[in-house]
């Protein structure tokens, strides 16, 4: 046998961690990695491997890019958080804590092509030589390294229009934008809970709209004064740690995505400095999402083919 189970036990912690960035979950990871060990068990060839590492990434990636090529035919969307069993969602969670994953990441992958994905993250997350990346793809390495080019370009931030180019020098609200500073100080006092700090931050006659579904049972879709909003917000800080910074649909917002799998959006508005509204919505399948540029940055819309209706 090429490979021994104890260089298959040391190579399974990195194998797992290949597998989830490619495939979005730690259960589909598993298996993944499972199906790799049986088809290298079971390999016809007496002669040794030289690095067995390096040859069971290989075939890790393989088994995940027929998976990820199964998914397309199938036409299957990205897995939103509420399409995710508890269990599996959980432990999608832990792999990003544990293993300090960009939650942002894992929900712009699912924009590349399999070939895009497999080439971006053996290459970009795992310094894998694209001549191996080749090999795993049945391509050549100008294409393997092609594909890694166009994943880069899906997944960088979109660039403002010439138009907009001197948008940056005036004030965020003069042009009709939230004060991402602003956001980002209010998000990270929900994030702890810190009601003192959200109060400050919160205009006094600030609105917190929210799609019935977001809430417990009986709980109001809307909430006005900073008291009652920064007392809610903390009481979901749990549900706020898993967020992230994104453009939805060409507009910066906060999404909520526990495991890497989204589920709502976070919305907020400014104006003087502080927080005016705060709007939470499901997300919904037809969302796209685009990574975010730097704070205060002009945003372009990138696409409105998936526009939600109009928000609350």
């Amino acid at each position: 046998m090429p490979i021994t189970v104890e260089e298959f036990a040391t190579a399974r912690p990195h194998l797992l961690s290949v597998a989830h960035r490619m495939l979005g979950s730690a259960h589909d990871a598993q298996d993944a990695v499972q199906t790799a060990w049986v088809r290298a068990a079971t390999a016809r060839s007496s002669a040794s491997v030289e690095n067995p590492s390096a040859w069971l990434t290989t075939i890790t990636a393989r088994v995940c890019l027929d998976e990820l090529r199964t998914r397309r035919r199938r036409n299957e969307g990205p897995l939103l958080a509420d399409a995710v069993p508890a269990a599996d969602l959980a432990a999608d969670e832990t792999v990003l804590r544990s293993e300090d994953v960009s939650r942002a990441l894992m929900v712009l992958l699912d924009r590349l092509t399999p070939p895009q994905r497999v080439a971006y993250v053996l290459h970009d997350l795992f310094s894998t030589p694209f001549d191996r990346i080749a090999e795993v793809l049945g391509t050549t390495v100008p294409n393997a390294k092609q594909h890694a080019s166009r994943a880069r370009r899906r997944l960088a931030p979109a660039r403002p229009g010439a138009e907009e180019t001197g948008a940056e020098e005036t004030g965020a609200e003069e042009t009709g934008r939230p004060d991402q500073r602003i956001v980002d100080a209010f998000m990270a006092a929900a994030r702890t809970g810190d009601t003192r700090r959200m109060i400050q931050l919160l205009a006094p006659d600030s609105v917190r709209d929210a799609e019935a579904a977001l809430l417990p049972h009986g709980g109001r879709t809307t909430v006005t004064g900073a008291a009652d909003i920064a007392a809610e917000t903390a009481h979901f800080r749990d549900r706020i740690r898993a967020a992230c910074r994104l453009t939805v649909n060409g507009t910066p917002m906060y999404v909520i995505a526990p495991g890497g799998h989204p589920f709502a959006t976070i919305e907020i508005s400014t104006a003087g400095g502080q927080v005016t509204r705060i709007t939470l919505c499901l997300v919904r399948p037809n969302d796209r999402f685009d990574a975010p540029g730097p704070p205060n940055a002009p945003w372009r819309s990138v696409s409105h083919a998936g526009s939600r209706p109009s928000r609350p």
